[in-house]
């Protein structure tokens, strides 16, 4: 299942499924600040996209209580931290930076929402996932990927 708030997007991911016969592929129009489904997932996965909603405290509280148990919300974002001085060395931080203030940031802010933009980081991504109950996040880097951190959050 695939959530959006644009009409655009969710038109376009139902034209792809059709056109690749994904037939248990299911997406639907809505705000995920609003999305609960309890206990209903085993896994649910965001990529680089908590950082631009308006509340992603409430996101990421609906989140886990559309989760399992046992279910895994895999979160794919921005690999930096949330401190400034920790980024002068991230051979990406100019580019980062530029596209959090100009895209990332006015996305959620444009909503009313907190602005925390794609360099938000790893320290604050953790608070928040615990502040949303996530009780074992782990963070991974992947080798391929230089530009993101993988967190694995649990109940």
């Amino acid at each position: 299942m695939g959530c959006d708030f644009s009409s655009e997007a969710i038109q376009n991911a139902k034209n792809e499924a059709q056109e690749l016969g994904l037939h248990n592929a299911h997406f639907e129009k809505s705000d995920v600040a609003a999305f609960v489904k309890k206990e209903h997932f085993d896994l649910i996965t965001a990529f680089d996209a908590i950082h631009d909603q308006a509340d992603p405290d409430k996101v990421l509280q609906n989140i886990r209580m559309s989760l399992n148990t046992d279910g895994i919300f895999l979160m794919q974002d921005i690999g930096a931290s949330s401190r400034l001085e920790n980024n002068m060395d991230h051979p990406l931080a100019p580019f980062l930076y530029t596209t959090s203030c100009l895209h990332c940031m006015t996305v959620s802010l444009a909503q009313g929402g907190k602005g925390l933009g794609a360099m938000w980081g790893k320290e604050l991504a953790i608070k928040m996932l615990n502040d949303a109950g996530f009780a074992n996040v782990t963070v991974k880097k992947l080798d391929h990927d230089p530009i993101n951190y993988y967190y694995v959050a649990k109940h």
